[in-house]
């Protein structure tokens, strides 16, 4: 047995199907006024009528609000901006309107430490490093990371550490790596306010 629909489109296609299907066939069902059903379909796309309407009514006083919204901030956008001029030398009379001098640029926190980093390596001459974005809450949003790497010729001391790829990801494939010597990697974060404390450091031989 079919089920009621609940969707309108679907409620609608099937009163459709059944008053046209009473109207052909009324013979066969004749306990059926299918005219009281005909009405409430036409009731039933009044109100729709009436709603589309009144959608549309609501749009256009919406968007006439916006635009009003627009011209009023605008408006005050130029009376701020002469009113700065005029008390240019005692801003903080601009208190008065509900303004104020403007509040000196807050310096940016340089991200927190990057952590974990691992080293797999992939083929010869050919690295791929992992590690953990700072832990949240330790400093600035990061925007990229810094792969620094250092060597140890055999029997000398390690080298400075330079920088040798950057990252937006908290991974990267390092390639054409030097082979058969100490290498140790190390990461940081950094962002508009500075650089992040190093990570963790890892040493491989290629």
């Amino acid at each position: 047995m079919p089920r009621l629909p609940s969707k309108e489109v679907d409620i609608l296609a099937l009163a459709r199907q059944m008053i046209a299907g009473y109207r052909s066939h009324g013979a066969d069902f004749s306990s059926i006024n299918w005219i009281l059903l005909h009405v409430k379909r036409i009731v039933y796309a009044n109100a729709r009528k009436g709603q589309i309407e009144a959608h549309s009514q609501m749009k256009l006083a919406t968007d006439s609000k916006n635009a009003s919204l627009g011209t009023l901030r605008e408006l005050m956008k130029k009376c701020l901006k002469k009113s700065q001029v005029d008390v240019a030398g005692e801003p903080d009379k601009l208190q008065y309107i509900g303004w104020g001098p403007k509040a000196p640029p807050t310096p940016a926190d340089p991200p927190g430490q990057p952590c974990n980093l691992d080293a797999v390596i992939q083929g010869a001459g050919t690295v791929l490093l992992d590690w953990k974005a700072p832990a949240r809450g330790s400093g600035g949003q990061v925007r990229t990371y810094i792969i620094e790497r250092r060597e140890q010729p055999e029997g000398d001391e390690f080298g400075n550490w330079r920088q040798v790829s950057i990252a937006i990801e908290s991974e990267s494939t390092i390639m054409n790596q030097p082979r058969g010597v100490q290498l140790e990697y190390r990461i940081k974060a950094i962002n508009i306010g500075g650089e992040s404390p190093p990570s963790n450091t890892v040493a491989v031989v290629l």
